[in-house]
């Protein structure tokens, strides 16, 4: 009887493994077929009998990325959003902490205040923040990019879980020793919370390096255009050259795969997070 069942597990994992393999290939194959089109030329993938590996590898549609495409102003707007993105995690991290173990009048109504614009799509505050920014000079320039995008509700929101099952025993005697609200978020609570700071890195990074939308509105000038909002502007001007247009594909595409397969261990422990009662 048991070797039965195990047989009929073993079998039950082999066709689940299988399922999932043949479902990660299906996934996996556009974006595998889009990056070695990169090193195609643009002949070669106008073809209508396609290889699925160059026959004549080139670099050429990555130098015409940069050169051509201007994608080197729009990587370093793009990595200046990113950087400060992570100042934001940050402060992000210092008002999750403030919510979970400080006590302090209006905390309930606050924390809800926070919570309830969870519920506002972004969509709805762009007009009333764009017109915040142009009362201030700060339309077409990277800070009026910036600034909107360094806080957020949700962010706030699970680092207040994850840091609500700290222990208050081991604040309280970091305390008690004489150390300073400071000295214990930076060397206590901040190495406890990695799991939570590495998902939320993760989601800064995606964030940060896919910004299209708000960039789009708040800068009409290219010189403060991101990746995304170039890749957009790259296939309008270069409708028939599709070589480049892979090449920018795979440009914003391979890093964020790369980070994720890093970091994707982190994604499960980060969102574990449970209330404390």
């Amino acid at each position: 009887m048991s070797n039965s069942r195990n047989f009929v597990d073993k079998r039950n994992k082999t066709i689940i493994s299988v399922v999932l393999l043949a479902w990660g290939l299906v996934t996996v194959l556009p974006f595998l077929w889009m990056f070695l089109s990169s090193f195609k030329t643009n002949a070669e993938i106008s073809q209508m009998t396609q290889s699925f590996f160059p026959k004549r590898w080139t670099f050429k549609n990555y130098e015409n990325l940069f050169i051509s495409g201007n994608f080197g102003v729009y990587l370093k707007n793009t990595l200046i959003i990113t950087a400060s993105s992570f100042f934001g995690l940050m402060l992000n991290a210092i008002a999750g902490y403030g919510f979970a173990k400080f006590n302090f009048f209006g905390k309930r109504i606050l924390f809800f205040a926070v919570m309830a614009t969870m519920m506002i799509p972004g969509q709805v505050t762009m007009i009333p923040v764009y017109l915040i920014l142009n009362q201030i000079k700060l339309t077409n320039t990277l800070l009026g990019i910036l600034l909107p995008g360094l806080v957020g509700a949700f962010s706030i929101f699970l680092f207040r879980q994850f840091m609500s099952n700290i222990p208050n025993s081991v604040i309280e005697s970091a305390r008690i020793e004489g150390a300073g609200e400071w000295y214990i978020f930076w060397h206590l609570v901040v190495p406890m919370s990695r799991p939570v700071i590495a998902v939320q890195g993760i989601l800064t990074f995606i964030g940060g390096w896919n910004s299209f939308l708000w960039p789009l509105i708040i800068a009409n000038n290219q010189k403060y255009y991101t990746l995304s909002v170039g890749l957009q502007l790259l296939q309008g001007q270069h409708t028939s050259d599709y070589g480049i247009q892979m090449a920018g594909s795979s440009f914003m595409v391979i890093p964020i795969i790369i980070i994720f397969l890093i970091f994707q261990k982190y994604i499960l422990q980060g969102f574990s997070v449970q209330s404390e009662k």
